[in-house]
């Protein structure tokens, strides 16, 4: 579901929980269990519900892709029972591509 709402982000628009069933793929479960994993995520603070006066009841997600990959990251690194062990295999599984992006990323916060 957040991959839907991240896609439909790009448009600024939030999805009514209708769309967002719209985008499964059969067989799609019902409308009903896709409301109660919106609302579940809503009070995990991943999904933000928009009530309009005049429109139907929108979703969005309250951060962006890049924002919860980043989060999970730090997520598993706090949860290490030793940190450097777990960075070394995580660099160790990157590729050169994704090592050099990595690279770049703390060479920018290492400069003053």
């Amino acid at each position: 579901m957040l991959d839907t709402l991240w896609s439909a982000d790009a448009s600024g628009d939030g999805l009514t929980a209708r769309q967002v069933l719209d985008a499964f793929d059969e067989p799609r479960p019902a409308l009903t269990t896709v409301l109660t994993v919106l609302d579940r995520l809503g009070r995990k603070g991943a999904v933000l519900r928009e009530e309009h006066a005049d429109a139907p009841l929108t979703f969005r997600a309250a951060h962006s892709r890049e924002d919860h990959t980043a989060s999970l990251m730090s997520t598993a690194l706090a949860a290490a029972s030793d940190r450097e062990a777990a960075l070394l295999q995580f660099t160790g599984s990157l590729a050169s591509g994704d090592l050099e992006v990595l690279r770049r990323a703390i060479d920018s916060r290492t400069r003053p």
